[in-house]
């Protein structure tokens, strides 16, 4: 699964693609930390004109609009570019592991759902670790940025619960993203969703296997092929009340999550210590940092997927490496 990145002929494309797409990450994460303190001024100009007629210019407010326009449009531009090369890296990567499956297909072939395995579980491995993979360092990277913004602006703020300290802010993020995190990951534990999703592609191999071979024969008795697609029906209600109470607790806390921030800062702003600006900057940073927290929770049903691909694909590449001409299944 990994050989795009030890075999020497894709060596440039992977390891000096990964530094192309994680420099851009960077830029992007960047850009939102302007974003973030255009936020605070815009909101700022926008509560002094509220206050007082004219206290602003038409030209002041055209001008502050133009400057969002332009971090925008550097930040669609980069996301634009960045996309199309990242499509081709996807490609290039499930490129180096199918090329390896169609050396060793003699053997692969004797394996039930191979041809499941090299066409659909390879586009799925790469999409999905890609996903992943720049979205976890993309969480670090706005950790490492919006940390110091949020500090620097909750110092002298009350927050609820936390008072006058001036960490309120990241503690309360902290606990209250690690306290999500840990009841949906108990929660898709107890219900086993990463088995469920392994035993579905099972399913859905055999089901396959049998249609395509009920092209070329005419010896396949339909009750087999009805008996493969019970056995999928099954799985599949099965996983669909398992995930109905999984997105019970799921969109419970996130919905829950839109609040949090208002939560924290009641205090600050019932006294009015802080300017509109200043609040919508706290509540961006605060919902940025957040967000990277909650990584894991967010991503937790891309995860339970990767897993199971991952699960099939190691062990399709063990079967191939441990066998040389006998029948096998998995």
């Amino acid at each position: 699964m990994f050989k795009f990145f030890t075999q020497k002929k894709w060596k440039l494309w992977s390891w000096l693609g990964s530094f192309v797409i994680l420099s851009s990450l960077w830029v992007q994460v960047k850009i939102d930390v302007e974003i973030n303190e255009w936020f605070g001024v815009f909101y700022d100009m926008i509560q002094k004109a509220l206050a007082k007629p004219n206290a602003i210019t038409i030209e002041e407010y055209w001008t502050n609009l133009a400057s969002f326009i332009t971090l925008a449009g550097i930040y669609i531009a980069l996301y634009v570019v960045i996309s199309f090369f990242t499509a081709h890296f996807l490609f290039r990567w499930r490129t180096a592991m199918v090329e390896w499956y169609h050396s060793v297909y003699d053997r692969a072939r004797k394996i039930e759902g191979a041809s499941q395995r090299v066409q659909e579980d390879t586009i799925k491995f790469t999409r999905i670790m890609e996903s992943l993979g720049t979205s976890f360092i993309e969480s670090v990277m706005v950790l490492i940025q919006f940390t110091p913004i949020l500090l620097g602006l909750s110092v002298g703020i009350p927050i609820f619960f936390f008072g006058d300290w001036q960490y309120g802010l990241i503690t309360g993020a902290l606990l209250w993203t690690l306290g999500g995190t840990a009841f949906l990951i108990g929660l898709g534990w107890i219900l086993r969703l990463v088995g469920v999703e392994y035993d579905l592609q099972k399913k859905e191999a055999a089901y396959r296997k049998i249609l395509v071979v009920a092209e070329d024969d005419n010896n396949v008795r339909p009750k087999t092929i009805n008996e493969l697609f019970d056995d999928v029906r099954s799985i599949h209600f099965l996983s669909y009340i398992r995930y109905l109470y999984f997105n019970v607790g799921r969109m419970a806390y996130l919905q829950a999550n839109v609040l949090s921030a208002y939560v924290f800062l009641a205090p600050a702003i019932v006294a009015g210590v802080v300017t509109l600006g200043v609040m919508q900057q706290i509540i961006r940073a605060f919902g940025r940092v957040e967000g990277s927290m909650q990584y894991l929770l967010k991503a937790w049903p891309t995860i339970i997927e990767l897993a199971s691909v991952y699960k099939r694909l190691r062990e399709f590449e063990n079967v191939i490496n441990s066998t040389k001409s006998t029948d096998v299944k998995i």
